[in-house]
């Protein structure tokens, strides 16, 4: 049976730069939807831009878990990538 290695694996320079990037953009909304809201603007504007940063978070959460399983859990081991991509495929159909 495979052990999981206790090291501390970070997300990789190219993907936090990614991740960073999608992180300020949903703060935006967040700040776009406070200001919505201290406007009195329309429930339906509302909740509209609540799905939308609802969108973009699952859509991050997706990018953080794909890089966990291909550079995290794999880490330096060569491995087949037939199964993790099957894994990656059926949580992207079950979000």
């Amino acid at each position: 049976m495979m052990e999981l290695s206790s090291t501390v694996m970070p997300i990789s320079p190219n993907v936090k730069a990614e991740v960073l990037r999608r992180l300020r953009l949903i703060e935006g909304q967040v700040r776009g939807v406070h200001g919505m809201v201290d406007k009195d603007r329309e429930c339906k504007d509302v909740v509209q831009q609540l799905a939308a940063i609802k969108a973009s978070v699952a859509s991050l959460n997706t990018l953080v878990a794909e890089t966990y399983a291909r550079e995290c859990l794999c880490g330096a081991e060569p491995r087949d990538g037939t199964e993790v991509s099957r894994l990656l495929e059926l949580l992207k159909a079950a979000r």
